[in-house]
């Protein structure tokens, strides 16, 4: 456990301790266990290490309502502290978002993205979205938005403590697309073409970003693809990282 930016951070680091730095970072509501699949595939090689992210698994939530640089700070401290220096990054969701904007600012070797956001979506005014503009103007009714919100909103919000619901919509808020342009590592984008979170069209807007990446499609799969054909995932990382 690492005391970083006053929050407590759980990781662990197994493998091959010889081996170059992998670093896996898991998405929105999730915790360290599904990046295992991929660590414990690839410990024979290298050295892995899995962090839980603030405020999930058994890290410490912020204090105070980060925003995504927040969060990209804290990696580079806790790696610092790690002494773990350009590793190959592997993100799934909103830790594919983390590791694009670390990449953009820190040395990265690689990196290997699963359905990862980076863009705000403009979306329709939903009947959602309008009952709960309507109770913010009625007076006696305004006292239930937040019961609302927990009940009518999405499920990762419904899940979430009022912190990290903050978190949540700073992140969904937040647009990378111009940082991105400032990576140069080498990237594979993996992406489900049933994927209902992130549509599989962002994943070749990231690609057309990058100088030196590529999309792989694993048909019929949803968001958490990359775990659906987890021996396909696996194959494709040792081939891209050149230990296959």
């Amino acid at each position: 456990m690492n005391k970083i930016k006053g929050v407590h951070i759980h990781s662990i680091t197994y493998g091959n301790p010889q081996g170059q730095d992998v670093v896996l970072l898991h998405g929105w509501g999730q915790n360290i266990e599904m990046m295992k699949p991929i660590g414990d595939a690839l410990q024979k090689d290298y050295l892995v290490t899995i962090i839980d992210l603030p405020g999930h698994g058994m890290s410490e939530e912020p204090h105070t309502a980060w925003q995504l640089d927040d969060f990209v700070e804290m990696l580079k401290q806790l790696l610092d502290e790690l002494k773990i220096k350009k590793p190959i990054l592997i993100g799934h969701s909103f830790g594919g978002k983390l590791s694009l904007l670390y990449a953009s600012r820190y040395p990265v070797s690689k990196l290997i993205l699963f359905g990862s956001p980076f863009q705000k979506k403009v979306k329709k005014e939903t009947a959602k979205m309008k009952l709960l503009k309507s109770l913010k103007k009625v007076p006696v009714l305004n006292q239930f938005e937040e019961y609302a919100k927990k009940h009518i909103g999405s499920r990762d919000y419904r899940n979430a403590s009022p912190i990290m619901r903050q978190v949540l919509v700073n992140h969904v808020n937040c647009d990378i697309t111009e940082d991105i342009k400032k990576i140069q590592c080498p990237t594979i984008i993996i992406w489900g073409t049933n994927d209902a979170e992130v549509p599989l069209e962002d994943a070749y807007v990231l690609e057309s970003l990058l100088p030196d990446a590529a999309v792989i499609e694993y048909e019929g799969c949803t968001h958490y693809a990359y775990l659906e054909d987890l021996g396909r995932t696996v194959r494709i990382i040792k081939n891209f990282l050149g230990s296959e």
